[in-house]
């Protein structure tokens, strides 16, 4: 998804309550669960009635109504109807992981009842409830996205912290649209102003109050005038651990919300985990994966997937080598020097889109870059060719790349890989990203690819090098076949 920002004038709108729709932002449209269940109903019911009717079994209506009992009854133990769940992206692998509960649960159940439909016969008959269930997922999930990013279907979150934390927050929180949070005020702690446009809905002192309940009233003051959902604390040095938690007794006490912000972006949950240590509560951060298991499997699925790649697409190499001849003079495949992991260079292979003297003619085309950062984007390059365009348009020029898969130099998923002159002109975060293989495709080509901006497109590769794992590239593979279809970005 594209980030957008939230216009100010929207965000202390709300917080004034001027223009507030008459049910709750943090209400999820009603049809979510009723579309949800009932997919997964007639998904698993209709395809195993017709199988099994078609298999001759005795209680073909049985074991229709069983498998759909089946189907819901995991996700609904697996919390997948619950309002929290209802229209969030989960990707194709969690819903894979239910439905390979339910196989599991149905290998029990045909034991069990004795039924003896050929095997490949009933589990053909339940993978329609696996791409139904999907599907509906997609569906709600785009319908809450354009939701949000009209600012509905939100959480109204009240920030408690000192003014500079609670701007960090506020901007990050603006800057994006894939999360359900809108701040509505904030509750500052100590003096300093805010240039973000959001409200200030009380302010409590420097230091602790002596006077019990202090905190806790004007907070609980500033919830209710405020109508927020959920209290958010934004870490300093002028909220101890004792100062916050007098305001969590308050706030669980009347039945509301109370998160904290830790201080770190960008970092998936499934690297954190809590501890306690003396009754204190730590988050310990997970090192990334660098080696093990989950490395071996990336390597193999790269190594196996580039060489029947491209066997099976020999025939397509041929016809767009034919093509390109045809279509211009020159050589259709085009190298080019690439730096690799931990800085390495490498010969990238790609076919040509554009004109034999392309990279001559970059020079006089700098002032037309589209791009805000290091790379160099046109979106109508001159020197592309009629046939360029449309492998463009496909990302049919990158399928050499597969070469370079083969070899160890690149992945099938990973970050962008670099020219050496923009290379020359990173920082140390930039660095960062030539930790790991590049890709030919990965979460800059999911999300937008040439339409991202560059600090955009930074981020998506940190947030790919630090949270990577294996089911993390199955699932952006899964997810490029849509955006090689939808195109956006491809230029």
């Amino acid at each position: 998804m594209r980030h957008v920002h939230f216009p100010a004038q929207r965000v202390a709108g709300t917080a004034r309550g001027s223009a507030l729709p008459a049910r709750r932002l943090g209400d999820k449209a009603r049809w979510y669960l009723p579309a949800a269940v009932t997919a997964d109903i007639l998904g698993a019911a209709v395809p195993v009635g017709l199988v099994f009717e078609a298999a001759e079994q005795v209680r073909p209506l049985y074991c229709a109504l069983g498998a759909a009992l089946a189907w819901t009854g995991v996700q609904a133990l697996r919390r997948r109807y619950s309002t929290r769940a209802l229209g969030e992206s989960r990707g194709v692998l969690p819903v894979l992981h239910d439905w390979l509960i339910l196989i599991g649960v149905l290998a029990v159940a045909r034991v069990v009842t004795e039924e003896d439909t050929p095997r490949l016969s009933a589990l053909g008959a339940l993978l329609p409830a696996l791409l139904i269930t999907v599907a509906c997922h997609k569906l709600t999930y785009r319908h809450l996205s354009a939701a949000r990013r009209e600012a509905q279907a939100v959480s109204r979150v009240l920030v408690v912290g000192e003014p500079d934390a609670a701007e960090d927050v506020i901007a990050h929180l603006a800057a994006r649209t894939d999360h359900p949070y809108v701040v509505v005020g904030v509750v500052a702690v100590g003096a300093g102003s805010l240039v973000s446009g959001v409200p200030v809905a009380a302010r409590l002192g420097a230091a602790m109050p002596e006077a019990p309940g202090g905190d806790s009233a004007a907070v609980l003051g500033a919830v209710a005038s405020h109508r927020a959902d959920l209290v958010l604390v934004a870490p300093g040095a002028r909220i101890s651990g004792e100062r916050l938690r007098r305001v969590a007794w308050a706030l669980h006490d009347a039945g509301l919300e109370l998160a904290v912000f830790p201080g770190l972006v960008e970092v998936s949950v499934k690297r954190l985990e809590t501890l306690s240590a003396g009754g204190l509560a730590v988050l310990r951060v997970v090192p990334p994966v660098s080696r093990g298991v989950q490395t071996l499997l990336k390597s193999a699925l790269d190594r196996v997937g580039a060489a029947a790649g491209l066997l099976l697409l020999s025939p397509l190499f041929l016809g767009i080598v034919l093509a390109i001849r045809l279509g211009s003079r020159g050589p259709a495949f085009y190298r080019q020097r690439r730096i690799g992991r931990d800085g390495v260079p490498f010969v990238m292979w790609k076919f040509r889109t554009m004109v034999v003297d392309a990279d001559a003619r970059k020079a006089e085309l700098s002032g037309a870059n589209e791009n805000d950062g290091l790379m160099f984007k046109i979106r109508r390059d001159p020197r592309v060719t009629r046939v360029g365009r449309l492998l463009r348009r496909t990302s049919l020029d990158e399928l050499p790349q597969l070469l370079n898969v083969l070899t160890g130099h690149m992945s099938l998923v990973g970050p962008r890989p670099p020219l050496p002159e923009e290379v020359a002109r990173y920082g140390e975060v930039e660095l960062r990203r030539l930790t790991v293989r590049p890709g030919m495709t990965g979460l800059w080509q999911i999300s937008g690819r040439s339409d991202l901006s560059w600090d955009e497109t930074i981020q998506l590769d940190l947030q790919y090098v630090d949270n990577w794992s294996f089911t993390s590239d199955v699932d952006v593979m899964g997810r490029t076949i849509r955006a090689v279809v939808d195109g956006r970005g491809a230029y």
